[in-house]
């Protein structure tokens, strides 16, 4: 007797259509997981022997093969319990095989039959829906979040004797219905403002044309200066998700596990900020099995970077390819995985090993020697990806003590999100570009053209300051930032003097 349930898992984050076929034959009994299947899948036997039986079902006493098809896909996870119990009763005829045309299913088994969540259910929701399966049945836990994908019923089921019962017409379980544009909508927005950061005016106006243009943003400062302050108040001047960036950011982190209850769909922008310890796998992602690291997670969202230089090398120069591609690629020995890290990243770090050089004080010990040391640890290659690069001054007492709270992130967030919308019809639909800080060369040409004394303006600073044609380019990109903040339809000398000013590193050689 065979059967054959439809399932699937996840290659980092892409979804992979699964069959679980189930035999049983005549001779000694005996329980067979083949197919490739890991550790945690092949421990599966022992639950789903023991969740039939405190069930209410016999384990079918015949040899038993489970076959997890294609048998060359890499199988881990404990998502596979809830298929292979219900393939072992459909073989035993306790299900209809009509039961099962067009259905998948998804989910881990206690010994007790319940049904406990899995990771990455939206991901193979998707798949699911687009090889034709019209139902999913998932752990109750997972139901809204499969209920995300359009023209899928997903099932929420609290056990297994739920599922069977609903399978054989016994009792129904009622489909999960959600609204993503719903739940988007009802969102509040982050209680960090930027009325808390007294004066730093320069630094507040780079982290608005960051946040229009996802430009990379470098804060440099002594301690106390308001860099952190600066950077975790980011995400409040950022335009709030869309369907489809939240759906996008949801798929990473349903992959990592971190849904946690009732937050089937990520509502705000994610903000990520790993320590300076932190490994090349947990920034860009590895392991094994392998995982999104903090850039996938950031995805859509911000990756902060505190203490810059303090992160080791090798660590910061895995950045390099996912801020130019948008993505990270992971090579192993048993294949290539992509994930997605589309993320504005903001840096801070103190412009010395102490910290105070150029405070205004005589506080600053360290010798140039010491101090280009200490800047060499962030290659020229990774600061020429970084757009904007800004000084922040200790702030006077006078400021501190000043009426007056300054403009607030929501005045900073509609000035923002009216550029968005400029760059959004600027470029073609169905483009990967959405913010000027992506744009590819060719698109820098068409859309950042200057001539007459524009050119000569930005000919003759690139050439005073050094600046590759990476740095060229990203300058052009932050003055069409600038311009769209103005309203302003072509790039104008201004703009240019002032994304120029953003180099800074360059200009004062640090």
């Amino acid at each position: 007797m065979l059967a054959d349930v439809a399932t699937g898992t996840v290659l980092g984050v892409e979804p992979v259509r699964l069959r679980v076929e189930v035999n049983l034959a005549s001779g000694l009994p005996a329980f067979t997981v083949v197919g490739l299947a890991q550790n945690a899948v092949r421990e599966g036997r022992e639950r789903v022997a023991a969740a039939l039986r405190n069930s209410g079902f016999e384990l079918p006493n015949r040899r038993i093969t489970v076959n997890l098809a294609p048998a060359d896909v890499r199988k881990e996870g404990t998502a596979f319990d809830l298929p292979i119990a219900v393939g072992l009763l459909a073989a035993a005829g306790r299900i209809p095989a009509p039961a099962l045309r067009a259905v998948a299913f998804l989910g881990e088994l206690g010994l007790d039959g319940a049904l406990r969540p899995v990771p990455g259910v939206l991901p193979v929701a998707a798949c699911m829906r687009e090889a034709g399966v019209r139902t999913l049945f998932v752990p109750e836990g997972n139901a809204a979040e499969a209920a995300l994908v359009r023209g899928l019923d997903a099932l929420g089921a609290p056990s297994l004797q739920a599922a069977v019962r609903h399978l054989t017409g016994a009792a129904r379980l009622t489909p999960t219905r959600v609204d993503p544009a719903s739940m988007l909508s009802g969102v509040s927005r982050p209680a960090l403002d930027l009325t808390d950061v007294r004066g730093q005016q320069t630094a507040k106006r780079a982290l608005e044309i960051a946040a229009a243009g996802a430009h990379g943003l470098l804060l440099v400062g002594p301690p106390g200066a308001g860099k952190t302050m600066l950077a975790t108040r980011l995400p409040g001047v950022l335009p709030a998700l869309s369907v489809p960036e939240a759906l996008a950011c949801t798929q990473v982190h349903s992959v990592a596990g971190l849904l946690g209850p009732g937050r089937p769909l990520v509502t705000e922008r994610p903000f990520r900020a790993p320590h300076h310890s932190v490994s090349d796998a947990g920034l860009v992602g590895g392991g094994s099995p392998i995982r999104p690291g903090e850039v996938s997670l950031a995805h859509h969202g911000v990756l902060f970077l505190d203490e810059f230089p303090e992160f080791r090398r090798s660590v910061l120069e895995t950045l390099r390819q996912p801020l130019e591609d948008g993505f990270v690629q992971i090579s192993r020995a048993q294949g290539t995985l992509s994930f997605p890290a589309r993320f504005l990243l903001a840096a801070a770090m103190n412009p010395c090993p102490c910290g105070y050089r150029g405070d205004g004080t005589d506080r600053c010990l360290c010798d140039p020697g010491m101090v280009a040391r200490y800047q060499g640890r962030i290659s020229g290659p990774l600061m020429d990806r970084i757009d904007l690069q800004v000084q922040v001054p200790t702030v006077p007492a006078a400021s501190l003590h000043a009426a007056g709270a300054g403009e607030p992130s929501a005045a900073v967030r509609r000035r923002v999100g009216a550029a968005r919308e400029r760059q959004r019809a600027r470029f073609r639909p169905g483009s990967r570009t959405s913010a000027n800080g992506h744009m590819t060369p060719a698109e820098v040409r068409r859309w950042c053209a200057v001539d007459g004394a524009v050119a000569r303006l930005l000919t003759l600073s690139v050439d005073r300051l050094g600046l590759s044609a990476r740095g060229y380019h990203r300058v052009l990109r932050v003055a069409r930032t600038i311009a769209d903040l103005g309203g302003a339809s072509a790039i104008e000398a201004c703009h240019v003097a002032e994304a120029l000013q953003y180099r800074g590193l360059e200009r004062e050689a640090m």
